[in-house]
This record gives C-alpha cells, sequence and structure tokens, in this order.
C-alpha cells in the first residue's frame, strides 16, 4: 500500500467510539417541572410488569430506533410513549455527558422542561407511578457512593502461553461506582444516579444561587 493511499484514508475520517456498533444505545431525558416551591426533578417507577428492573426508579427514556432523527428526538420520543406527553409539552432540551456503561451500553443523556406537569399520563404499561424531588434537595445533599470490583475471569480455552507473564499476569482491576440518593421512602440509585449527579456537577461548574434554582 502506498503512503499517499493511507493519507487519503485517514485525512477526512471522522472518530467515533471503537466498537461501538456492539454496543446497545439508549436515551434518556432528566425532566425538569416547576412547583409552587420552586424547579422538581420529575422520576418514573418502572411497572411491576416489566421484565427488567420492574420497580426500579429512572428517567424516561429507551432505546434509539432506525427512525429516530438523533438522541435527542429518540429522548423526546421515550418521554412522550411514557409520560403520554406531546412534543410541544417538552421544551429546552440539552445533553449531557455520553456516558459508557461497563454492561454494553451507550447513553445518550438530556435535561428538558416539561410545561405543564397537569398533563402527564403516564403509560401504565411501562411506568408504575412518578413523583418528584426538589431540585435544591439535591443541590444540598451529596449522593453517597459505593464500589463494585469488576474481576476479568479467561475462558478455559483462553491462550494464556501467548501471553507475558501466562496464568500469573496481573490483569489490571477495574472498579465500578455506584450512585445513591436517599429521599424520604425513595432509593435513587444506578444510571439514574450518576447521571444526575453529573447534571448537578454542571450546575455547580459556575456557581449556584437561589435564583438559578427558583
Amino acid at each position: 500500500m502506498k503512503l499517499n493511499t493511507i493519507w487519503d484514508k485517514l485525512k477526512d475520517r471522522t472518530p467515533s467510539i471503537l466498537g461501538e456498533e456492539n454496543f446497545a444505545k439508549y436515551a434518556i431525558l432528566l425532566p425538569l417541572i416547576h412547583k409552587e416551591d420552586g424547579i422538581h426533578v420529575l422520576f418514573e417507577v418502572r411497572s411491576l410488569e416489566l421484565r427488567r428492573q420492574p420497580g426500579e426508579i429512572c428517567f424516561p427514556g429507551g432505546r434509539i430506533d432506525l427512525q429516530d432523527k438523533d438522541e435527542k428526538t429518540a429522548a423526546i420520543r421515550e418521554t412522550m410513549e411514557e409520560l403520554g406527553l406531546k412534543k410541544e409539552d417538552i421544551t429546552r432540551v440539552f445533553p449531557l455527558d455520553v456516558l459508557l456503561s461497563p454492561f454494553g451500553m451507550i447513553l445518550y443523556p438530556y435535561v428538558g422542561f416539561i410545561d405543564n406537569i397537569e398533563k402527564i399520563c403516564p403509560n401504565p404499561d411501562e411506568v408504575g407511578e412518578v413523583f418528584t424531588v426538589p431540585l435544591d434537595y439535591f443541590i444540598e445533599n451529596e449522593p453517597k457512593v459505593y464500589y463494585v470490583d469488576l474481576k476479568p475471569e479467561p475462558e478455559e480455552d483462553f491462550p494464556f502461553d501467548l501471553i507475558a507473564g501466562g496464568v500469573n499476569y496481573s490483569w489490571q482491576k477495574k472498579q465500578m461506582d455506584e450512585f445513591f440518593y436517599l429521599y424520604k421512602n425513595r432509593v435513587i440509585w444506578g444510571l439514574t444516579a450518576k447521571i444526575l449527579a453529573h447534571f448537578i456537577a454542571v450546575l455547580r461548574e459556575e456557581g449556584i444561587n437561589d435564583d438559578k434554582t427558583k
């Protein structure tokens, strides 16, 4: 292969995430609403009839479909489907950082505003109930963080004879952090809590005053 051929293949290439075709892609929305005492974060409780994670607290969202224009479109569509809203009910939608899960998922989180909580009509097939928590609670209370060790376990036919160190190879240890927010009788944890903590960190980047949360 000629050097110019290599340059031609690389010069206009837009990099992506290596192996992303093997990841399931999801989009979620962190919904904000305005109540009498200020801005609240809205959460869903997953229906007990669901096969995956029944009864857990989450944000609206789901897998990105082929017909979705982009990740933002998917987040809005899923919120409409789960909360019985129209597109015009969801405004000021802005992206947060993309989250790469160690379990083969890429999450595209967004923050959006629901103009009228009275319009919310949860889909009972997916949502058991909804509830809100004042945004100030998360600003004033740090999450508890616990750690889970992820241990590599090579398969029986792994070719140890091909690597330096063989069966005594020193595998890199990895920890996964799990965030927990406890509010009254609610436990908000996992990826939902991690995205929420990231959102609060974004708000704190330039400092927070009362006008920003009321």
